[in-house]
């Protein structure tokens, strides 16, 4: 259901629900090889992270996938947390009110292109499997 452009922003609750029904629209493909991936929705990425990415201001980062891609983890590693999937909601509030696209698109967007990151897909990966 698209959501329109000019309503009140989703809460950081119903953009976690957003993103976990956009989620299960997601491939099966990309799906079945997501595991114990996390996700979390924060109003911004925290100062740590604004400086890892050189950030220029906190609306830059949508997403961001933090852990050990697929084709580099190996069962010899010792693992000290879950791979996770972060989704900035002010920033994605503020691209959907610049580009009028629907909201579930701009989330599901995001949500491809940082599960990408998990496979270590290319960015052409990324977009024919969002075409698909």
């Amino acid at each position: 259901m698209p959501i329109a452009r000019h309503t009140t922003p989703p809460s950081l609750p119903e953009l976690e629900r957003i993103a976990t029904e956009e989620l299960e629209r997601i491939p099966e493909e990309l799906r079945r090889h997501l595991g114990t991936v996390v996700l979390r929705i924060e109003e911004f990425p925290d100062a740590d992270t604004e400086d890892e990415m050189e950030l220029d201001s906190p609306f830059d980062l949508l997403g961001l996938y933090r852990g050990v891609a697929l084709p580099y983890q190996s069962v010899l590693d010792v693992r000290t947390g879950p791979d996770m999937i972060f989704l900035y909601r002010r920033a994605i509030l503020d691209y959907w009110c610049e580009t009028s696209q629907d909201l579930r698109a701009v989330v599901r967007h995001v949500l491809i292109h940082e599960i990408g990151h998990h496979f270590g897909f290319s960015d052409d990966d990324m977009e024919r499997i969002e075409r698909e």
